[in-house]
């Protein structure tokens, strides 16, 4: 585990605290049943602004705290959770690349409004029901980008596009030739697609030829920690159910075979962890160069192996009910799904990994 400060601490408290107290499952329930396109409480997100969250990775001078990464982790790992609904990891990505490959006006138009919970920011990539950034055919001509990308997390909401075309990063604000149409998955989260037709587009040219692959590094490295809160509450609900739960005169976590299964995913789930925090660390440390993106391979493909097996093993070992929509072990398997696609499946990681390791 890493080792944090007195005030990473004190930030982790806060959020422990607050999603427990103002954002637990069934504050998702209701969201969940209201069926809304943007997929989260626009008032939770304000409230999340208020404590300063969405400014943890910004500069100071831009409005934020620049708190580091392994900050925010903890914030996200905390609302993860709980399964609270926000567009913070996506606003984070896009703010970094901003901050990255954007000039002084870019940075100066959007980081403040971003660091304030104002504007809604997204990463979009991918054109096909896959993650590969080597196939974009998205383009851009005469300041004006055409193209459709697939499933734009937060895309029904985001007043602004980071958008990746043949030629780099543009910046696409939500407008003229811009045309969202919601997807309804199964985690009732945004996933639009959006297409644009000649939307006026505005060049990143900071951060070098390889800013895709570093934005990119660092959405695997924030979505990897949102995946290990989830396996961790999966985890801890699932222990204190055995612990209660009486079969056969008999608790249950007092069979063996059963203790030998929770032993096993409590070390799946440290493992992660311990991936997770090196990637939080490494954006820390040495942000954009070095190992970072085999570390980044490494985090997300973890926490996509361990976030899919404790899903699945939530259920099973809740038996009947937690097959039932009454209980929360369904929510789980559904978010996991997704996120275990966003950014490359463990597959596509572990094919990454090697490659970047043969150079």
């Amino acid at each position: 585990m890493a080792k944090l400060s007195d005030e990473q601490e004190m930030l982790r408290d806060m959020a422990q605290n607050w999603v427990r107290g103002e954002s637990p499952v069934g504050a998702w329930r209701k969201q969940r049943d209201a069926d809304t396109a943007a997929g989260y409480d626009q008032a939770v997100y304000a409230e999340m602004a208020s404590m300063g969250w969405t400014g943890i990775t910004i500069a100071e001078s831009y409005g934020g705290s620049d708190f580091g990464w392994m900050s925010l982790g903890l914030v996200v790992e905390e609302c993860a959770k709980t399964l609270t609904a926000s567009p913070l990891i996506a606003c984070a990505i896009a703010a970094r690349a901003i901050a990255l490959g954007g000039s002084a006006e870019q940075q100066q138009k959007y980081l403040p409004a971003i660091a304030s919970g104002e504007l809604v920011a997204t990463l979009a990539v991918d054109e096909g029901p896959r993650h590969d950034p080597t196939q974009i055919a998205t383009s851009v001509t005469d300041g004006k980008l055409t193209g459709t990308k697939a499933f734009v997390a937060e895309g029904d909401s985001a007043g602004l596009f980071v958008v990746a075309a043949k030629d780099g990063l543009y910046l696409v604000e939500d407008g003229a030739g811009v045309t969202k149409s919601r997807r309804h998955m199964v985690d009732h989260r945004s996933h639009a697609e959006v297409r644009f037709d000649g939307a006026a587009a505005d060049k990143l040219t900071g951060g070098g030829d390889a800013l895709l692959d570093r934005i990119l590094d660092h959405a695997r490295i924030l979505t990897a920690a949102e995946m290990l809160g989830m396996s961790q509450q999966a985890f801890d609900q699932t222990l204190e159910y055995l612990k209660q739960r009486v079969q056969f005169d008999r608790i249950l976590a007092s069979f063996q075979a059963l203790q030998h299964r929770m032993a096993d995913l409590f070390g799946d789930i440290e493992m992660t962890r311990s991936a997770v925090e090196a990637g939080l660390g490494a954006l820390d440390s040495m942000g954009d160069n070095g190992d970072l993106g085999q570390i980044a391979a490494i985090a997300k493909a973890r926490a996509n192996d361990s976030l899919h097996r404790m899903s699945r093993e939530m259920i099973q070992l809740h038996g009947g009910i937690g097959m039932t929509d009454e209980f929360d072990a369904g929510f789980y398997l559904k978010r996991a799904r997704p996120l275990e696609a966003a950014w490359g499946n463990s597959s596509f990681l572990r094919d990454r990994f090697a490659r970047l390791g043969s150079y």
